[in-house]
C-alpha cells in the first residue's frame, strides 16, 4: 500500500470563490446555472427539501410523490434533473428508490452565494440604500 501526502486546507478556506470574490468564468458559470435551474422550478425546491430536512437523510421517493398532485413519472422527471444538477443521488432498494442529498452540495451552494463580510461592517439591505 503507497502511502498519499494529502494537502491540509485551512478550515477558513472554501473550494471554490464566491460570488464577490471574482467573476466567473464560462465554465463555473455554466455549472452554476445548471444547479440554480434545477432549483428554479417550486415542484423541485420543495423535493429538494423533503430529502434535505429527513432526519437518516434520505426518502423513499413512495413517501414523496403523495405530497405533489403530480404523477409518478413526472417527479422521477423532476428527481432526474436534481441527480442531474448533482445534487442529490439515489439507490434502488427492490421495487423503491431513495434519494439523498450530495455530501457538500447545499454548503458549495451557500458558500458561493456567501458575501464576505468586512469587520465592523454593516450590512445594508435595499431598503435602507433606497
Amino acid at each position: 500500500m503507497s502511502r498519499q501526502e494529502l494537502e491540509v486546507i485551512d478550515q477558513d478556506a472554501t473550494c471554490c470563490p464566491g460570488l464577490a470574490a471574482a467573476p466567473l468564468d464560462d465554465e463555473r458559470a455554466t455549472e452554476l446555472a445548471r444547479v440554480f435551474k434545477a432549483l428554479g422550478d417550486p415542484v423541485r425546491l420543495r423535493l429538494l427539501s423533503m430529502i434535505a430536512s429527513r432526519e437518516g437523510g434520505e426518502v423513499c421517493v413512495c413517501e414523496m410523490t403523495p405530497a405533489f398532485d403530480l404523477s409518478q413519472p413526472t417527479i422521477s422527471h423532476h428527481l432526474k434533473l436534481l441527480r442531474q444538477a448533482g445534487l442529490i443521488d439515489c439507490e434502488r432498494r427492490g421495487t423503491w428508490v431513495y434519494y439523498w442529498v450530495l455530501p457538500g452540495a447545499l454548503d458549495r451552494l451557500a458558500g458561493f452565494l456567501t458575501t464576505p463580510q468586512t469587520a465592523g461592517a454593516t450590512p445594508q439591505t435595499p431598503e435602507a440604500t433606497a
